[in-house]
């Protein structure tokens, strides 16, 4: 209980902005940090958040593979919380087909939304968490960057994309109290798996060493490490988070 009103004191006044809120992600996200008292900023495109409005819980939509909405959307939360302290880059998207089969448009919107909207987002977050002296982006990337799958071309190129974008920004923001990093996820138990047959799910979890999916509180326990005061010396790293599958 200690531990948990610590938590809750340090992170009570600071401002989180969740890219892709309304997905299953994203959705286990916002629990989690509305449960520790965050002010939350959500943003979606296709699906409303299922929360009302509040002093402390607002939610936008925006198409972030446009730049001019992204500066709005960012110039409005500002405006609403007076600041964004961190920002979860987690909204993506997954367009399958053998790469020799795959439609320019698709293999352009996964760009756009996978890698084009977290640089936006980044670009328009920054110069006021330099002002600050402080912020956390984290980009929430896949195994698959790391190690390919088969019929995800543009999937993997568009995360693998991620990760360099992560590497240059923590170089280029370390002397402003501003770090950036990755999570490289696996297989978890909601998100994009719920777009996958059952049977095809059985055959992916024989390939995970520790047999099963992954919860997502292991993605927002870490997402909490990774904002705190004790993490401000790690900055520029890729966390796996994958159930031994890559090492």
């Amino acid at each position: 209980m200690v531990e948990n009103n610590k938590i809750f004191k340090e992170f009570m006044e600071k401002v989180m902005l969740i890219t892709g809120a309304s997905g299953g992600m994203g959705s286990e996200m916002v629990k989690w940090f509305k449960s520790k008292g965050f002010k939350l900023a959500l943003h979606y495109f296709d699906h409303p958040i299922q929360l009302d409005n509040s002093d402390n819980i607002r939610s936008y939509k925006a198409d972030l593979t446009k730049e001019a909405e992204v500066k709005q959307l960012i110039e409005q939360i500002e405006i609403d919380f007076g600041k964004i302290d961190f920002v979860i880059n987690n909204a993506g998207i997954s367009k399958s087909a053998m790469s020799w089969k795959m439609d320019i448009a698709d293999w352009k919107q996964t760009m756009a939304v996978n890698l084009d909207a977290p640089f936006f987002i980044s670009k328009y977050v920054i110069p006021s968490m330099r002002q600050h002296k402080s912020g956390r982006i984290i980009n929430i990337s896949s195994i698959v960057a790391q190690t390919g799958y088969i019929g995800t071309a543009a999937y993997a190129a568009s995360k693998a994309g991620l990760i360099g974008l992560t590497k240059t920004l923590s170089k280029e923001l370390a002397t402003s109290g501003i770090t950036v990093n990755a999570l490289a996820l696996g297989y978890f138990n909601v998100g994009m798996i719920e777009d996958v047959p059952l049977e095809l799910q059985s055959e992916i979890i024989k390939t995970i060493p520790v047999n099963k999916l992954g919860n997502p509180s292991a993605v927002c326990k870490t997402i909490e490490w990774l904002i705190s005061d004790e993490s401000n010396y790690v900055t520029g790293q890729v966390i796996n988070l994958n159930g031994g599958m890559y090492a």
